[in-house]
Order: structure tokens, then sequence, then C-alpha cells
């Protein structure tokens, strides 16, 4: 895992906001896939750190987000 202290080199037109974002803010992330892996950010802060991780966390991540959510 790495975290981004500076711009990133991800096109704006990669970055997906959550659907269950409610458009009030507060808790919304953005993703990016990309090459180089799987890139989480806050979406009121775009220009902030960026998370990276491997596709293999970022799906087990959202693997067990889905188990609790049922």
């Amino acid at each position: 895992m790495r975290v981004q202290q500076t711009e990133s080199t991800v096109p704006v037109t990669a970055w997906l906001t959550s659907s269950y974002s409610s458009g009030g803010g507060g808790e919304c992330v953005e993703v990016a896939s990309a090459v180089d892996g799987v890139h989480i950010r806050d979406s009121k802060v775009r220009s902030g750190p960026v998370l990276t991780v491997t596709p293999g966390a970022w799906a087990g991540f959202v693997g067990l987000a889905a188990e609790q959510a049922v």
C-alpha cells in the first residue's frame, strides 16, 4: 500500500465516485483503476493524499464490505 502526498498522475476522467454518495458530502470516496493499482481519494479533498492498493487488496475490501451490507 502506498500513500501519495503529491498530485495524482491519474487522469481526472478515470475517477469514479461511489454510487452510495449522498451528494451532501461528508462520506464520499473516489476510486480510479490504473496499471499500477487501484487509487482511492477523498472526494472533498481531491488534491490531498491518494491511497494506492493492489487490485487483489481492493477486491478483498469490496468483498468484505458487500458481506457487511447484507
